[in-house]
């Protein structure tokens, strides 16, 4: 049996194909490369009655996944992780058929893992030594936790404002991890020459390797599955470097490819946060790339990516699916990440919370209906961010009482 049907890597802007069995990074052009897969030789064993018996994690997809051998899986148990109904949150905002794909159940505390399981496990496979990266966080996290289960180092560089815990995360890994008094990108140039100086290792920066976006496309098979092989109307991504968005468009036509879905497609929205906005910029410019953001800055830390380099993917999915780029702000973020956890006792990321403050807004204007289903992607757990949630409550002497509630 064909445990992968992996064929070759393929150029994003010009198709230019590319071996699957090498270690890669851009393409000639500088853009990501894209994973191709034998759509004939997957659906042989691939389908929707045989996923029936397969294990609920993101590896029941394998043929249409890059790694060539089982022994070669490294995981945590990722993936299939819940979408829940928001019926009280939803009846605030006028979406009675709101749900939520909640990553922040999974190893890491973030859908970071899902993109480490797959990018680690053929790193491995193909013989690197260690993986290296700039991050904000939670992907340097997950990186390093996988790098660990599969014995290969990592180097990770994330800047000083990052979310502690993921320092945490990291040091408790094993990686080698530096802080930058800088953005991701400044941490990324420091990791670009430590890489060039070193043998063995692999940069795996957003989009600068290609398999981190084949984990990341599973959220889309999940979705299809979870909804008995339907799509949404719309799905919220919030998105910094967009792999997750442009995976799930990815996973969208590979199940038209193989019969699993109709023609439909749900309408994909990037959402981000006013603080860093360059994607909504140039969607609303009508530009096929964006311009980097000045002066970067919001408490989603995970989404301050000034300038990324799939940008012109990410307009690309955004409007062949008839979607939209929306940017909100900090406050009403943060009040729609307290309003959520107070009607429904889940407690989102900043990146997730920014998600349902669109829902809310594209809501008013009329782009979502009161009949959509929509779906939300909370890309993390709130724990990850302690300080979003201020806590100012009396503290009580040991004789002390509590009056009645007024």
């Amino acid at each position: 049996m064909t445990y992968s049907a992996l064929s070759h890597l393929e150029c994003s802007r010009t198709a230019q194909k590319y071996d699957a069995d090498t270690v890669q990074g851009v393409s000639d052009e500088g853009v990501p490369l894209l994973a191709r897969y034998d759509i004939e030789l997957a659906a042989r064993t691939l389908t929707r009655e045989a996923l029936a018996g397969r294990p609920a994690t993101l590896w029941r997809y394998h043929e249409m996944l890059p790694v060539r051998d089982p022994a070669s899986v490294v995981t945590l148990g990722e993936g299939m992780t819940p979408l829940l109904p928001l019926p009280r949150y939803g009846a605030r905002i006028g979406v009675p058929n709101l749900l939520m794909k909640d990553e922040g159940l999974i190893p890491t505390g973030s859908f970071k893992a899902r993109g480490a399981a797959v990018g680690v496990s053929r790193a491995a496979e193909l013989g690197v030594k260690g993986v290296a990266m700039p991050t904000n966080g939670n992907a340097g996290a997950a990186w390093a936790v996988y790098a660990a289960r599969a014995g290969l180092e990592s180097l990770i560089a994330m800047p000083v404002a990052a979310p502690a815990i993921t320092r945490t995360e990291c040091v408790a890994a094993g990686a080698e991890l530096y802080l930058v008094d800088g953005l991701i990108g400044d941490a990324g140039k420091i990791i670009n020459a430590a890489v060039r100086s070193r043998g063995g290792y692999q940069e795996v920066s957003t989009l600068k390797e290609p398999y981190r976006l084949e984990g990341k496309k599973t959220m889309g098979y999940e979705i299809a599955e979870q909804l008995g092989w339907q799509v949404p109307d719309v799905i919220l991504y919030p998105t910094g470097g967009g792999v997750g968005l442009i995976g799930i468009w990815k996973a969208l036509l590979e199940m038209q490819e193989l019969g699993w879905i109709g023609p439909r497609l749900p309408r994909l929205v990037a959402v981000q946060a006013e603080g860093c906005a360059p994607i909504v910029d140039a969607f609303t410019a009508g530009a096929d790339v964006s311009e980097p953001f000045p002066d970067a800055h919001t408490v989603a830390f995970g989404i301050t990516v000034p300038k990324a380099l799939g940008d012109f993917l990410v307009l690309r999915a955004v409007r062949e699916t008839g979607g939209t780029a929306i940017a909100v702000s900090d406050d009403d973020l943060l009040l729609e990440q307290r309003r959520l956890a107070a009607d429904e006792g889940t407690f989102v990321c900043p990146e997730g919370a920014a998600c349902f403050a669109a829902a809310r807004d594209l809501r008013a204007t009329g782009f979502i209906g009161a009949g959509d289903r929509v779906v939300v992607l909370n890309t993390g757990t709130g724990l990850l961010y302690p300080s979003t949630i201020p806590v100012d409550v009396p503290t009580l002497p040991v004789t002390g009482e509590i009056s009645p509630r007024r």
